[in-house]
C-alpha cells in the first residue's frame, strides 16, 4: 500500500480527536458558566427574595392572599320605650326548581308537575299575588326552564312567611337569604324615620334619620387577610392583618310608640273620611323640645313600601304653607310684649280698609268694635290688621325673625324649606298678622308655639334622645334641651294662654270643641287659602282651605303642643272644620296627658335577674319586685328560660316571658306590641302571622292553649 495515501488519513483522524477534545471543553465551560450563573441567580432570589426589581414574597402573598370581609351591622332604631323602629334582618328570594336534572344523590330537587297546583295555592295564600299567575309562571313555555321567580312579590320574604312556606315540605322550592332592613311597624313616622336600602350589597340610608345618621349607623367591616396555600394554611413568612368589625351606632328616638301608633290608626281612618289632600299631625314636649309623635298624610308602609310613590317628601320639613289663623297666636303676643296692646282698646270689626284694599273678616257683618281678646276668640282679620298697623312694619318683622320664622329650624331630621313672605306694600304686611302672605313650615311653627308655651323661652324640636356605640355601650351623643331664643317674657306668654284658653271656654270661642274632661286645653284655630299655583290670588271652593289647630295642655302650665292641619279636604260632611279635626286632635291629646298622669313619659330602667331553674312563683315575685311584668308561658312548675336574659337593663314595665318545663302554653296577647309577640315566638319557635299594625286584638290560639312549635299563629293589629 503506497504510505503516502495513509498519512493524509491519520492526519484528518489527528484532526477530528482534536475538534472533539476542544469542543467537549467548550461545551463544558458554556455549561459551567451557565451553571454558575444560575447558582448566582439562585442565591440571590433565595435571600434577596427579589427579581427583575420584584418583590416575590409580595407577589407570592397576593397570589395566594386570603381577604376575608366581616359585615357590620347596622344599627338600631329605637323609639323612646327601648322598642326597635328599624333594625337588620335577614329577608329570603324565592326561586323554584323546574328542570327534572335537579337531582342530587339521588334525590329530587325540582318541583314535580302533580305539585304543581298545590304550591301555586300556598304561594297565592303567603304571597301578594293571585294563584293564576303563579301557576302560570310554574308552566312556562320554555320547557327547558331551569328554574322561575315571582318578581317583586318573591323578594324581602320574612323569615316568618318562609316558615310558614317551608311547613308545606314542597320540593324544589328554594329561598336565597339576604340582609334586609326591618320595620316592624310599618306606618310608623315612616318620613322621619326614613329608609334604608341595599346598594352594593350594602345598606344605605336614603330618607330620614336612616339617611341623615348613615354613617354613623352604618359602622365599619371588619377585614382578615391573610396568605393561604391551595389547603387554606397560612403561608410561611406571611402576616396576619386583622381590622375588626365595628357596627354602628343605635339611635335611640324621643317617639312615644304607645302615642305614635294610635296617632297612626287615627290618621290612616280620618284620611279616609276626610279625603284630604294631605294631612300633617306633631306632638311636642313644649319644655324640652322632644317630639313625642308626628305623622304625616299621605304616607308609606316603611316595610312593604306601599304608599312611597305617592309622596316622597317629609311635609313636616319640606311643605311650606301659608298657615292662617294659627299666626294670629305669634301676633297677639308679638303686640303685648312690643308694649302695644291694650287691654280695653276696641277696634273694628267685620272688614277693615288699607290703601284701598279691604281685609274681611270670616263674619263680614263683624260685631261691632270689640277687644283683642274678643278678636282673638272670634278669629278677627281685622282686628289682628289693625294690631299690626298698631306695631309698625318693622317691629313686626322683627318678631317674625325673633319667632324664628323664615329660617330654617336644622333640627336635623333632612332638608328644611325657609319659607317666604310677601311684605312690600301696607296691605301684604296686614295679611302675614292673620297668616296670609307668609310661607311657614310645621316645624317652624311647633318652635315658634314653643315660646307661648314655655314661659317665653323658644325651644328647638328635636327627635333624637341619644346615640349608643352597642361595640363598648358607651352613649356617644345625648341631646339636650336647646332654648333658641326668648322673643317673649312669661308675663306675655301667661296673657296669650289666658286668649287660648277663653277660645275653648269662653262662649264667644271658636274652639269650644276642643275642651277634653278633666283637662284645661289652650287652644287656636285656623283657617288659611291656599295659594294659586301661577301665584295669581286664592284657589277658590268650598275644599281649598287648609284647617288647623294648636293646642297647648295643661292651659295653665303647658308641657305638651299639639298642632293639626288638614288641607283640600273633599269629605267633611256636615260638620265644620272645627268639629271634625277635634276628633283627631282630642282623643290623642287625652291619651298624651293620660300618659303623662301615668308615667310622667320619663321610666326608669332595670337590670333583670335571671331566675332560670327558681320556681315560677318566687320567678314571678322577682320579676314584679323589679317593676317588670312576669308572663307565664307553659304549666310547669320550673322557669326553663327567661325571655330577657340575666343582667341586662331594660326599662321598667317591660315583659319579662317565663318559659316553663311542661306544656307550652299560649298567653294572652290582647294588647301587646308586635316586639313582645316577637318574643314570645323566639321563646316558643312557634310562627307568627300579622295583620295590620298597632297592638295586638285577636290571637288564633287562646289563652291557655297548647303551642307546638310548627304552630301557626294569627294575630291581628290595630
Amino acid at each position: 500500500m503506497n504510505t503516502n495515501n495513509k498519512r493524509p488519513i491519520k492526519e484528518r483522524q489527528q484532526r477530528m480527536m482534536y475538534n472533539r477534545k476542544y469542543f467537549g471543553r467548550g461545551i463544558f465551560f458554556i455549561v459551567l458558566i451557565v451553571f454558575i450563573v444560575f447558582i448566582g441567580r439562585f442565591f440571590r432570589v433565595a435571600v434577596g427574595h427579589k427579581i427583575y426589581g420584584v418583590d416575590l414574597n409580595k407577589s407570592t402573598q397576593q397570589l395566594y392572599a386570603s381577604k376575608t370581609e366581616i359585615k357590620a351591622k347596622r344599627g338600631t332604631i329605637y323609639d323612646a320605650a327601648n322598642q326597635p323602629i328599624a333594625e337588620d334582618t335577614t329577608t329570603y328570594s324565592i326561586y323554584i326548581v323546574l328542570s327534572k336534572s335537579a337531582v342530587a344523590y339521588g334525590k329530587k330537587e325540582y318541583l314535580p308537575d302533580s305539585q304543581k297546583k298545590k304550591a301555586a295555592k300556598v304561594l297565592s295564600n303567603n304571597l301578594n299575588i293571585s294563584y293564576k299567575r303563579v301557576l302560570q309562571i310554574l308552566n312556562p313555555k320554555d320547557k327547558n326552564t331551569y328554574q322561575v321567580e315571582l318578581g317583586n312579590v318573591g323578594k324581602n320574604i320574612s323569615l316568618e312567611t318562609k316558615k310558614k312556606i317551608d311547613s308545606y315540605h314542597l320540593t324544589g322550592i328554594k329561598f336565597t337569604p339576604s340582609q334586609s332592613r326591618l320595620y316592624p311597624n310599618g306606618v310608623f313616622a315612616s318620613h322621619l324615620i326614613g329608609l334604608a336600602e341595599s346598594e352594593d350589597k350594602k345598606l344605605v340610608g336614603i330618607m330620614g334619620l336612616e339617611k341623615v345618621f348613615n354613617k354613623q349607623l352604618s359602622g365599619r367591616d371588619g377585614i382578615n387577610n391573610t396568605a393561604t396555600d391551595s389547603y387554606g394554611v397560612q403561608l410561611p413568612g406571611s402576616s396576619k392583618k386583622k381590622r375588626s368589625v365595628q357596627n354602628g351606632d343605635d339611635i335611640y328616638t324621643t317617639l312615644d310608640p304607645k302615642i305614635q301608633t294610635a296617632l297612626e290608626n287615627l290618621l290612616t281612618q280620618k284620611q279616609k273620611k276626610f279625603k284630604a289632600a294631605s294631612i300633617n299631625a306633631v306632638i311636642m314636649d313644649s319644655h324640652t323640645g322632644k317630639i313625642v309623635a308626628a305623622s304625616q298624610r299621605p304616607t308609606f308602609d316603611a316595610q312593604t313600601k306601599e304608599g312611597l310613590t305617592n309622596i316622597w317628601r317629609n311635609t313636616l320639613l319640606e311643605d311650606a304653607y301659608e298657615p292662617g289663623s294659627t299666626m294670629k297666636v305669634l301676633t297677639v303676643a308679638s303686640a303685648i310684649n312690643s308694649g302695644n296692646y291694650d287691654s280695653n282698646a276696641t277696634y273694628r270689626s267685620g272688614s277693615y280698609v288699607i290703601d284701598g284694599s279691604t281685609v274681611y273678616d270670616w263674619n263680614r257683618s263683624g260685631w261691632g268694635n270689640i277687644t283683642v281678646k274678643e278678636g282673638f276668640m272670634r278669629s278677627s282679620n281685622a282686628v289682628m290688621a289693625q294690631l299690626e298697623q298698631k306695631m309698625g312694619k318693622k317691629t313686626w318683622m322683627s318678631y317674625i325673625r325673633k319667632f324664628g320664622l323664615l329660617r330654617p329650624v336644622g333640627a336635623g331630621l333632612g332638608a328644611e324649606s325657609s319659607g317666604n313672605i310677601n311684605y312690600t306694600y301696607a296691605f301684604d304686611q296686614a295679611n302675614t298678622a292673620y297668616g296670609q302672605g307668609i310661607d311657614v313650615t310645621v316645624i317652624q311653627m311647633m318652635q315658634a308655639f314653643s315660646a307661648i308655651a314655655n314661659k317665653g323661652k323658644m325651644v328647638k324640636p328635636r327627635l333624637v334622645d341619644k346615640i349608643v356605640d352597642p361595640n363598648t355601650g358607651k352613649t356617644v351623643y345625648k341631646s339636650k334641651t336647646q332654648v333658641v331664643g326668648k322673643p317673649i317674657t312669661a308675663k306675655t306668654s301667661k296673657k296669650v294662654l289666658d286668649m287660648m284658653e277663653a277660645v275653648v271656654y269662653d262662649e264667644k270661642g271658636l274652639g269650644q270643641d276642643y275642651a277634653i274632661d278633666g283637662y284645661k286645653i289652650a287652644a287656636k284655630t285656623g283657617t288659611a287659602q291656599i295659594a294659586n299655583s301661577n301665584g295669581t290670588g286664592y284657589l277658590s271652593g268650598s275644599s281649598n282651605y287648609i284647617f288647623s289647630v294648636v293646642g297647648m295642655a295643661p292651659a295653665d302650665n303647658p308641657r305638651y303642643i299639639m298642632y293639626l292641619t288638614v288641607k283640600q279636604p273633599k269629605s267633611f260632611g256636615n260638620n265644620d272644620a272645627t268639629k271634625n279635626l277635634s276628633t283627631i286632635f282630642n282623643p290623642i291629646m287625652k291619651k298624651v296627658l293620660d300618659s303623662s298622669q301615668v308615667n310622667n313619659t320619663n321610666p326608669g330602667t332595670v337590670k333583670v335577674e335571671n331566675v332560670v331553674g327558681n320556681s315560677v312563683d318566687d320567678a314571678k315575685d322577682k320579676i314584679s319586685k323589679q317593676g317588670l311584668v312576669p308572663v307565664v308561658v307553659g304549666s310547669g312548675d320550673k322557669v326553663e328560660k327567661q325571655s330577657v336574659e340575666g343582667d341586662q337593663t331594660v326599662i321598667s314595665g317591660e315583659k319579662v316571658l317565663l318559659l316553663t318545663n311542661g306544656t307550652k302554653t299560649m298567653p294572652d296577647i290582647n294588647g301587646w306590641s308586635r316586639n313582645d309577640i316577637a318574643k314570645l315566638a323566639d321563646l316558643t319557635g312557634i310562627t307568627v302571622n300579622y295583620t295590620g299594625s298597632g297592638y295586638a286584638y285577636y290571637q288564633s290560639i287562646a289563652a291557655g292553649g297548647a303551642l307546638k312549635k310548627s304552630d301557626i299563629v294569627e294575630v291581628k293589629l290595630k
